[in-house]
């Protein structure tokens, strides 16, 4: 009798195995419910054991297996948290490796995720935000409606931050300049807007003409001036493990003794010091999930935190939200982008809701003021739920009577 005869073929030992480690998170190959994985390609298996993560989603990518329920896939992989295992597998290693011998959020290699993907196209983007180009978690509180959706949170951060006629905002990574329109339109505040995407700058520039907002090209550490609220949304996955506290410094340099900076991001339960293998290699490069840890240590003797209001949940509706209007979307931008970027927003879009869903990831509003300021009057969500203090623009506000 030969070895493979009396033991299987290699192929066939390591599909027996994937099933064995799939079963700790209820998901069968070729089953019949809709998280189940059909395998189009044997070849599928030694990919994702040779490369974690991207050897997983190349593999989707490139049709070698799939699912009806992505984001339930997803779900149960974070929930059994197999993910711990492929940090032994040759690509993780590397990918660990190379973190630590170089910084891959310096003043150069930041600009990769502004050229890779945010410079993509307009055009692309639009077709998912919608009508507010928010890249970021909206606040579906009392509606369904993902544009009104993103206008309650642009109120929502404005409020927290008090913010009224006359104050210097400082817009950190300003995206296509939805904030900064909305605080100089609805508040009255003066709005610098920073960011290192030209595509994006491009079109703030003109979203915001004639209104007091100056877009400015400039990386966080080279800011200057004094400000009297800062708000940096979605952005401080793009700081990076080695530059957290030199962010919490640049913050803290140009924020007033009296200020408020209100902080935006995805947040993990334990600290890491990479993102995911595929999402920096296909969506953001360089980035990283921050751990609660992570940031306090960082924010240190230069702030303190006012309130943490955690929305995560939202994001899986927002994330649903951008899927289905990219779909809709999809036939007049496939002659531009090609088939391979579609599946690439799809299965980034379906995994990372599974993941809120399974509470592995969150969405935070942290509100910190400078050690020694005052406590502000409003600014936690429960004052603002409730309407205490003023909304900055002598109005209720959209959210007044959330």
């Amino acid at each position: 009798m030969s070895h493979f005869s009396r033991w299987g073929s290699p192929s066939t030992r390591l599909r027996a195995a994937f099933q064995r480690l799939l079963e700790k998170a209820d998901i069968r190959l070729d089953g019949n419910r809709p998280h189940d994985v059909r395998i189009h390609d044997p070849r599928a298996f030694m990919r994702v054991a040779l490369q974690g993560s991207v050897g997983l989603g190349e593999a989707y990518l490139d049709g070698w297996w799939s699912t009806d329920d992505l984001e339930g896939f997803a779900f149960r992989l974070a929930s059994a948290r197999l993910e711990r295992v492929a940090e032994w597998l040759p690509r993780a290693i590397w990918q660990n490796l190379g973190e630590r011998i170089f910084n891959q959020q310096s003043k150069i290699l930041a600009r990769r995720v502004a050229e890779e993907h945010y410079d993509l196209g307009n055009d692309l983007f639009s077709a998912f935000l919608g009508q507010c180009r928010n890249y970021s978690c909206a606040y579906f509180q009392d509606t369904d409606d993902l544009d009104r959706a993103q206008r309650l949170k642009l109120d929502l951060i404005c409020r927290k931050l008090d913010l009224r006629p006359g104050d210097r905002l400082l817009d950190v990574g300003g995206g296509w300049g939805e904030l900064a329109r909305h605080a100089a339109k609805e508040y009255g505040a003066v709005v610098t807007s920073i960011n290192i995407s030209e595509e994006q700058m491009r079109f703030a520039r003109e979203h915001c003409k004639g209104l007091d907002v100056s877009i400015v090209h400039c990386d966080y550490r080279d800011v200057r001036g004094l400000f009297d609220k800062v708000a940096a949304i979605a952005m401080f996955t793009h700081i990076g493990r080695r530059n957290y506290r030199a962010f919490m410094a640049a913050i803290h340099r140009v924020l007033a003794p009296t200020g408020a900076f209100l902080l935006e991001g995805v947040w993990g339960n334990v600290s890491m010091n990479r993102i995911d293998g595929w999402i920096d290699k296909y969506v953001f490069p360089g980035a990283t999930i921050p751990s609660g840890a992570q940031t306090f240590r960082a924010l240190e003797g230069l702030f303190v935190a006012e309130d943490i209001h955690n929305f995560g949940p939202h994001y899986i509706k927002t994330l649903r939200a951008w899927d289905a209007r990219l779909e809709a979307a999809w036939p007049d931008l496939r002659s531009r982008y090609g088939e391979r970027v579609h599946r690439i927003f799809s299965y980034y879009f379906r995994m990372i809701a599974g993941y809120f869903r399974a509470r592995a990831l969150h969405n935070w509003h942290l509100l910190l003021t400078p050690t020694g300021a005052p406590q502000p009057a409003t600014g936690r969500i429960t004052d603002v739920v409730a309407g205490r203090g003023t909304d900055g623009a002598g109005r209720r506000g959209l959210i007044a009577n959330v």
